[in-house]
């Protein structure tokens, strides 16, 4: 049996590996590094993937998140809702701005945002409100863009992590995740569903001014050489990271099959042990499994991690400790309410391995030894 690997790059690598090398030497023997045909085809063939009229690539999906911000004209002072429960970067780019993070709890099943949450966190200040669509699905969005509306706040939505997910609106229509909000940001780091083999990001937007003014932003503030409208930041995604996303981009919907018929032996294997609970869907999204992030009930955590860990399987913690609580935000912004259910997530989620070169084989032994554990546990 291979090795179990929470990502196995090099086996997904193996089997397109002829059409990444042969875009990668394209892209060497044009010498078009930076900008160029390749990032014009990605950001194209994105659009039509998603559906949206504007992709802005950019060097990473906090550069990403940074530019959205920017863009939109958030100001220091202002309040961005955001919650605590996620990775540092959606928090981090806000405090960086000199902007005011609300964190907030999240739904105890879904670990995502909810319009009622949202709500209850809203004052004179606040200007926009970033939804996390968390481990590979969409964020209930109808009910917070009612409470956007209500309230006149800017939608920024997070989607490093569900790139492909597909959200139904109350009224049928269908929409994939990052082109819902004002704008959609997302990261290709090497481990997302849709990973380069380095660093990148991007913007999604379908509003034409805000596209124009965060392709400034993302290039020195200029839309031409040596004119300088606004202050920017230098965040390009390099041609060749370019080169390998467009290829990958064509099985994407492969790979989310795969992650997702891995995610149903799971489910299936796991059904009738009490102390677990199983990935919630949400129910207008699809799930695209980014992480597959169990809850263990009782405290039995971390005595589970390390059970695996003896037998070679790893497993991850997403996330120990709340946003809240990391030393570099004290003082900064301010939290909503006890945040009772993100503690208690953050001492039971494990996430196990998946990924889109998972065998049977793999998975048996997986759902064989996790239910070893809780047999000694009984």
């Amino acid at each position: 049996m291979p090795k179990i690997q929470m990502v196995d790059l090099q086996g997904q690598y193996r089997k397109i590996k002829s059409e990444i090398d042969t875009a990668i030497m394209e892209c060497v023997e044009s010498a078009s590094f930076i900008n160029g045909p390749k990032v014009k085809a990605f950001q194209e063939s994105l659009e039509r993937y998603l559906d949206v009229k504007h992709v802005i690539p950019c060097g990473n999906g906090t550069d990403a998140l940074q530019i959205a911000m920017m863009g939109m004209g958030l100001k220091p002072g202002d309040e961005v809702i955001v919650p605590s429960f996620t990775y540092v970067a959606t928090v981090e780019v806000i405090a960086l701005l000199g902007l005011n993070p609300v964190m907030v709890d999240v739904d105890e099943d879904t670990f995502n945002l909810t319009g009622e949450i949202i709500e209850q966190a809203i004052t004179v200040h606040t200007r926009a409100i970033v939804p996390v669509h968390l481990f590979g699905q969409s964020t209930d969005m109808d009910p917070i863009q009612k409470v956007a509306d209500k309230y006149n706040l800017s939608i920024i939505e997070d989607n490093a992590q569900s790139i492909g997910a597909i959200y139904t609106f109350e009224d049928g229509r269908s929409a994939k995740t990052g082109a819902i909000g004002q704008v959609g940001c997302t990261s290709f780091y090497p481990s997302k569903n849709l990973g380069a083999y380095g660093d990148g990001g991007a913007l999604c937007t379908n509003n034409d001014d805000l596209a124009a003014k965060f392709r400034m932003i993302a290039n020195h503030g200029q839309s031409e050489k040596y004119h300088h409208k606004y202050i920017g930041l230098n965040s390009r995604l390099d041609a060749i990271q370019a080169a390998i996303l467009d290829v990958k981009l064509k099985y994407l919907d492969d790979y989310i099959a795969a992650r997702q018929k891995a995610a149903k032996y799971y489910d299936e294997a796991f059904a009738e042990i009490d102390l677990l609970q199983t990935p919630a869907r949400q129910p207008n999204s699809t799930h695209v499994f980014h992480q597959y992030t169990l809850i263990v009930k009782e405290g039995h955590r971390d005595q589970l991690k390390k059970f695996l860990h003896e037998r070679g399987i790893p497993s991850m913690i997403y996330y120990p400790l709340p946003l809240n609580e990391q030393e570099a935000f004290k003082g900064r912004g301010r939290k909503v309410g006890d945040l009772l259910v993100t503690k208690s997530l953050c001492q039971s989620v494990l996430s196990l391995p998946i990924h889109t070169e998972m065998n049977e084989e793999q998975l048996a032994y997986i759902c064989e030894n996790v239910k070893d554990f809780f047999e000694k546990m009984c």
